[in-house]
């Protein structure tokens, strides 16, 4: 064992100790956050008598709540609804995502104008934004959702392990400025930059979820009023027969196509590989046995004979 390597013993277990200190806090900071953030102070059942302290309720939590809502309203002017809409979410504070207007053309073959937008509006003003997008149209939601996600828990671990990672930062700052070797400072410092990206990373998901809970998102889809309104002819209305007879022909060239598709590329080459190895055998045996029986068949062929001796 050499003097080097005994003088760097109290600076290894002075690092292993810190490690495990570092680890248990982080696992104990962890529990603690999940028991706060699970355990939730059951409602008052009476109120509270004059003078009393009146009991924790859930609104004294500060919760992460994302909200988003999907929305397919029918609309006279896509476009103009759909810059409406745009307007509405700047004035709250909000901004637009994504924007698409595009043409499509209906079963009678005309062409009408469609829209989808997605945008950011502040989460307290969530119901005043869909209110207002509702108000573009004069009939009611094709559909209409809203989700939620609370994600308080996941924020709240997130605290506490970046709490813990800026512990041992400091804490590995401390040892850099005391080390002594080359060696010592490198090993100290490479613990430091993993420890810097671990922060990092925690801090870019902990603005995720604030700003998704700071702003909700809204999917919307406008949809003309001309593409909603059925084809009718009098009082009677051949929809629903087009769409039948449209399909049936669609599945019928449907089967026809993975027919051809099954003939071209499975059976053919079945049957090309069993005439290789079946029929193609079969035929020259039975050819040759044919050419054989012919051979036996055929007379014999007369011999001349012999020429008399000139005397």
């Amino acid at each position: 064992m050499t003097t080097s390597f005994i003088r760097k013993i109290p600076f290894l277990m002075f690092m292993f100790t810190l490690i495990l200190s570092a680890c248990a806090s982080a696992q104990l900071a962890a529990d603690n956050a999940k028991e706060r953030s699970a355990a939730l102070p059951p409602a008052p059942m009476e109120a509270p008598a004059e003078g009393s302290v009146a009991p924790v309720t859930d609104q004294d939590i500060n919760r992460l709540v994302i909200k988003n809502a999907r929305l397919s309203i029918i609309v006279d002017d896509p476009s103009a609804s759909m810059d409406a809409i745009a307007e509405m979410a700047e004035e709250m504070g909000g901004y637009v995502v994504s924007a698409n207007v595009y043409q499509r053309e209906l079963e009678n073959g005309a062409k009408t104008t469609q829209a989808s937008t997605t945008l950011r509006v502040p989460a307290e003003r969530l119901n005043e934004a869909i209110s207002f997008i509702k108000s573009q149209s004069d009939q009611d939601p094709l559909n209409e959702t809203i989700e939620s996600q609370d994600v308080t828990s996941e924020y709240v671990d997130l605290e506490s392990r970046l709490r813990s990672l800026e512990e041992a930062e400091a804490q590995y700052q401390k040892i850099m400025d005391n080390a002594t070797t080359t060696e010592d400072v490198l090993e100290v410092y490479n613990e430091m930059v993993r420890t810097q990206q671990e922060i990092e990373v925690i801090k870019g998901q902990m603005k995720y979820y604030e700003e998704s809970a700071a702003l909700s998102s809204i999917s919307i889809e406008l949809i003309a009023n001309e593409a909603a309104q059925p084809l009718t002819i009098g009082t009677w209305e051949p929809t629903g027969v087009i769409k039948s007879a449209v399909q049936a022909l669609i599945k019928t060239l449907k089967f026809l196509a993975n027919a051809l598709l099954w003939i071209l590329i499975y059976v053919l080459p079945v049957l090309l590989v069993l005439y290789i190895i079946v029929v193609l055998p079969i035929t020259l045996i039975w050819r040759a046995i044919r050419r054989s029986r012919a051979k036996k068949k055929a007379p014999p062929t007369p011999q001349a004979p012999p020429e008399q001796p000139q005397s």
